[in-house]
């Protein structure tokens, strides 16, 4: 679950233009997405991923163009960091630290943000219509939905609906369905953008005497 985690994490508008009546396509509604998190330098926000039964809070940090942190409070002090070379799991409840050297070889194609490989990976169409949709049968609060299909049998994600504030342009919901049918979903709040996030914040010292796992995702 962590790897699929952090493809939904490399894996993160309004409908109707002003002034026109010209409905936008599902496939321009996200490339005019992909363009608002192309202008922004740094992200923080409060974040939950369920996976089933299971909800992790935590508080999330992004810099441009690679840089990652989440600080779980659930499972406490759950850590995954990214910092443009190497990617850091930290599992509190095994004492296991992971990590995985990423080389521009294999980031390559993923600079900014997640959107430009779900763009070239899914093909988009809308849930229901471009109009606003509540965000789920619970909540009043409007968002615009996008259904992504993969193009490959090899992405990791069958599907992944993309739920979108039609104000802000900023994505409040993921949902990703996997191969075996499996569901993760991640919520975004409290977001602040273009935050100055310094380079000591992806960095990572874990506890003394964890057990440690190298190239968990792949080998070079």
């Amino acid at each position: 679950m962590k790897i699929l985690i952090f493809i939904l994490l490399l894996p993160v508008i309004t409908v109707f233009p002003a002034n026109s009546q010209e409905i936008v396509t599902a496939e321009r509604y996200l490339e005019m997405v992909s363009e608002q998190y192309s202008g922004i330098r740094g992200i923080e926000a409060s974040v939950i991923i369920t996976s089933g039964n299971t909800a992790m809070p935590g508080t999330l940090i992004y810099r441009f163009p690679y840089f990652l942190r989440i600080d779980f409070t659930r499972p406490a002090n759950q850590v995954i960091v990214f910092n443009g070379e190497l990617l850091t799991v930290y599992l509190p409840d095994q004492r296991v630290l992971m990590t995985q050297a990423i080389t521009p070889t294999n980031r390559s194609g993923t600079a900014g943000h997640g959107l430009g490989m779900l763009r070239r990976n899914y093909t988009p169409t809308y849930v229901t219509s471009p109009s606003p949709v509540p965000l789920d049968s619970r909540s009043t609060e409007q968002v615009i939905k996008l259904l992504l299909r993969r193009r490959s049998v090899s992405d990791g994600f069958r599907e992944i609906i993309l739920s979108i504030d039609p104000n802000t342009r900023m994505i409040r919901r993921v949902e990703g369905r996997t191969t075996t049918d499996g569901t993760i979903q991640m919520d975004f709040s409290n977001v602040r953008t273009n935050v100055d996030i310094p380079d000591l914040r992806f960095s990572y010292d874990p506890p003394q005497g964890v057990s440690r796992q190298h190239n968990f995702l792949f080998r070079d």
